[in-house]
């Protein structure tokens, strides 16, 4: 016969339990605050060139000379306002200013990489260098990176007026990245390996993704310049995530 305790030991090896939602937000906080001067880094990175790309296109485009016609336009009534934006952002220039600052968005997706390059380094105890913050640009497989970020950010465009489906579109390419960057899945096996990890850990994964995104912004909302700290959060969260859900020896 065997004792209560055995019992529940054995069926503990036969079924293994997930582990919770806390543990993997504890994970996630705790790459996140070890990190932090390459959390600063990835932000002023980031925000610099993305700033600075907004000036320089903006420039370009002129779409700065629409700023008066708004402001006149604001101060005749919400309608007016809303009817003069839609015909500023019918323009070829606006419209062109728009892709130009998709296109420096995306160059700069590869960032992301890096902060999993960082995060793996810490669990094997390995020397961190700031050159890490870049590995997501070595070689060919930036281009790969950008690609795939362009094809994630199309369909994201066309799901976010319905908040719902974008937030699904999220939780289904979740894990993609990591997985081309860990394992060099191709991007469609990558999705299919996701959505079956959504299936086993689809609240998990949902609670994650929503704190994630809450604490993302809350430094802007609350600090301003502690944004700089929490924006690059997302990141730690995926990790955290990816790291209990997959087994890379699998």
């Amino acid at each position: 016969m065997f004792t209560f305790a055995e019992i529940f030991f054995m069926m503990q090896n036969k079924y293994p339990q997930k582990p919770g939602i806390d543990f993997i937000l504890k994970q996630a906080f705790f790459y996140w605050n070890k990190t932090l001067v390459f959390q600063l880094m990835f932000s002023i990175v980031f925000f610099g060139i993305l700033l600075t790309g907004v000036m320089l296109f903006g420039e370009k485009y002129d779409i700065f000379s629409y700023n008066k016609e708004l402001q006149e336009a604001f101060m005749q009534g919400t309608q007016v306002y809303l009817k003069k934006m839609e015909e500023i952002t019918a323009t070829e220039n606006y419209q062109m200013f728009t892709l130009a600052i998709w296109a420096t968005t995306a160059f700069l997706y590869p960032l992301n990489l890096g902060m999993f390059q960082i995060f793996r380094k810490m669990d094997l105890k390995e020397n961190i260098v700031i050159g890490d913050l870049f590995a997501g640009y070595n070689g060919l497989n930036f281009f790969k990176y950008v690609g795939y970020f362009l094809f994630w950010f199309f369909i994201y465009r066309f799901t976010v007026p319905t908040v719902v489906l974008a937030i699904i579109w999220v939780a289904v390419t979740i894990f993609v990245a990591p997985l081309m960057f860990f394992t060099n899945k191709r991007i469609f096996e990558a999705i299919s390996l996701n959505f079956k990890a959504l299936k086993m850990y689809f609240v998990e994964i949902m609670v994650c993704v929503i704190v994630a995104f809450l604490f993302k912004y809350l430094g802007f909302a609350l600090f301003l310049i502690g944004g700089l700290f929490t924006f690059p959060f997302w990141n730690a969260m995926i990790y955290s995530l990816y790291k209990t859900v997959f087994s890379e020896k699998s």
